[in-house]
């Protein structure tokens, strides 16, 4: 932990904490814990890697880390040299839909589509020109011409749904290139990024009879999937998020379309039947074990996701298809702080704002006032303590020792009862 830390990692760490959101990058810096689940899901990058197929539902309660769990994962299918999507569900994208909200989630996947390059997202172009790239050096080198070679490379997805069409967008955006038409360029992307919202406009605009649509956003994963690998990487991971909006949905018929959508992705991951397509889907306890409107309430899924009856007394297995995340240890707790206080000192110790005695108090502190769930679901207890940092760096000669005893003070004179209360109100009132 000596290695100093560039300010701008610096910065993008601490603020997504302090505003109680995931960063986007530097997650490795402050990674506690869940090491068999990541291996599990390593182990899933690269089958998808070797063109086989994955499906994971990440399950925990708010708060517990899923989202940081899934950006972690996110970035090592980017080093694996996979290319990620990533989205989160709401009341606007689903994936399944009859007024647009399916091909506005497919949109979302593309437009955040990342590389190894291109982290951030915005990278489809990119891939695109990597594999016209690669067309026009092997048509160069058997003289014949591009387009008939990505013809020839795109020949096995047309036996997929919208294969063809896809093919013929591939071969325009190609045209483009060559003929400097920025125009037609603009006009594959947004076909490939499902933004076309009439089969009429395509047709004008590139020729093609199809869009995609609510109907076939799965299908279009499927095709890219493989055609990211003929552009020379290793396959295609999905990351989608909140997937709790499916079962916030009040239509019963809506949410067991979705279910169903589901369930025909697992099913095609078990049966192999998608090449170089992996997901990883996150949910609440709620949104899977519901009998009622959960994913349990769908019994083709609920037979297929049961947890294993063996895995009790904590015995656990992770080769199923969920994938529940196990609740950090004090311990594990004590030692994300201690990773973040070195993070917010930019990696030099003589910079330390508090010593470790003032961790174990503020720990100290969370547990009377709350119990242990201030470590099951620490994203409020972490942006509490980064602002007690804040303090402390901004009003320099202030004892930690008078702060976190001010605000014990101020939690016990605000009438606060010996009933159980809920963690995030207890730490709202803790906030400095």
């Amino acid at each position: 932990m000596n290695a100093a830390i560039r300010p701008k990692d610096r910065d993008a760490v601490i603020q997504s904490l302090r505003a109680g959101v995931v960063p986007r990058a530097g997650q490795h810096l402050i990674q506690v814990a869940r090491g068999r689940e990541i291996e599990a899901l390593v182990a899933d990058i690269d089958r998808v890697a070797d063109g086989d197929s994955s499906f994971r539902f990440v399950i925990g309660e708010y708060g517990a880390g899923k989202t940081f769990f899934l950006n972690l994962i996110r970035a090592i299918a980017m080093e694996r040299k996979l290319v990620v999507a990533n989205a989160d569900l709401n009341p606007d994208r689903r994936l399944h839909a009859s007024g647009g909200q399916a091909r506005s989630l497919y949109a979302e996947l593309m437009r955040n589509l990342g590389t190894r390059t291109k982290p951030e997202g915005g990278a489809l172009s990119g891939v695109v020109e990597k594999f016209i790239a690669t067309a026009k050096s092997e048509a160069k080198a058997q003289s014949l011409s591009t387009e008939q070679v990505i013809r020839s490379k795109l020949e096995q997805l047309t036996e997929l749904v919208n294969g063809y069409d896809f093919a013929d967008v591939i071969a325009a955006y190609c045209r483009g290139v060559e003929e400097g038409n920025e125009q037609l360029k603009s006009d594959a992307v947004r076909w490939l990024r499902g933004e076309f919202a009439t089969r009429t406009d395509a047709r004008a605009a590139l020729g093609v009879r199809t869009i995609v649509d609510d109907a076939s956003i799965y299908d279009q994963l499927k095709l890219m999937a493989r055609f990211v690998r003929l552009a020379g990487y290793a396959g295609l991971f999905v990351c989608l998020d909140e997937m709790v909006n499916l079962y916030k949905l009040a239509n019963s018929q809506a949410r067991s379309s979705n279910y169903e959508q589901i369930l025909r992705m697992l099913n095609d991951s078990l049966q192999g039947t998608a090449v170089g397509l992996g997901f990883v889907l996150g949910g609440t306890p709620e949104f899977l074990m519901d009998t009622r409107r959960g994913i349990y309430s769908y019994s083709a899924l609920q037979s297929r996701l049961a947890q294993n009856a063996f895995a009790t007394n904590e015995l656990v297995d992770f080769s199923g298809p969920v994938l529940n995340l196990s609740s950090l240890t004090v311990e594990d707790f004590y030692l994300l702080l201690g990773k973040i206080r070195h993070v917010y000192a930019a990696g030099d110790a003589t910079r330390y704002l508090l010593p470790d005695l003032a961790i174990a108090s503020f720990m100290e502190h969370c547990a009377n006032r709350i119990g242990d769930s201030f470590f099951r679901t620490p994203r409020t207890t972490i942006t509490s303590f980064i602002n007690l940092l804040a303090i402390l760096e901004q009003n320099p000669g202030t004892d930690w020792k008078n702060l976190i005893s001010e605000v014990r003070v101020e939690a016990d004179e605000g009438g606060k009862s010996d009933v159980a209360v809920d963690p995030e109100d207890e730490l709202a009132s803790f906030k400095l």
